[in-house]
């Protein structure tokens, strides 16, 4: 007796999105960003078919906060599992030290917590200043 299978195959075109983070809230651009990754813009959306698009983000150190008082108030900790083990940081040491992976831990919590997250998240590439970004967009662009 012949099963139908639930598996099927999508014909996925993917497109390149360029975001210039310039005076951006973090929030708002973390939002933008998964949706893109996930493919939610586009109509053939499906939640267990990885059809999102390639993202570049580009002067991600002129990243914004929505209210000054998060930039002291905000924590983000690291647990080793040991006792005592605990590290905390302000939203304000990682903007400054590493901006980039502030923006890489906010897409990362706002994507579904599935096998789909990691592919998902090698998509997006980030750059400090707005060059790099613009000139990896037109050479993919230029490719196809």
């Amino acid at each position: 007796m012949p099963t139908k299978s639930t598996a099927f195959k999508v014909n996925i075109k993917r497109s390149w999105h360029h975001i210039d983070a310039k005076s951006v809230t973090l929030g708002r651009l973390a939002t933008k960003i998964s949706v893109y990754l996930q493919g939610k813009h586009k109509p053939s959306y499906s939640p267990q078919a990885d059809c999102g698009d390639f993202v570049v983000v580009s002067d991600v150190k002129s990243l914004k906060v929505s209210h000054p008082a998060k930039l002291q108030g905000k924590k983000y900790f690291h647990y080793s599992g040991y006792p005592g083990g605990i590290k905390e940081r302000s939203l304000k040491n990682v903007l400054d030290k590493d901006p980039i992976e502030l923006l890489t831990l906010a897409v990362y919590r706002m994507l579904p917590k599935n096998k789909l997250r990691s592919v998902r998240m090698n998509r997006l590439k980030m750059f400090l200043d707005e060059k790099e970004g613009r000139e990896l967009v037109e050479a993919m662009r230029k490719r196809k």
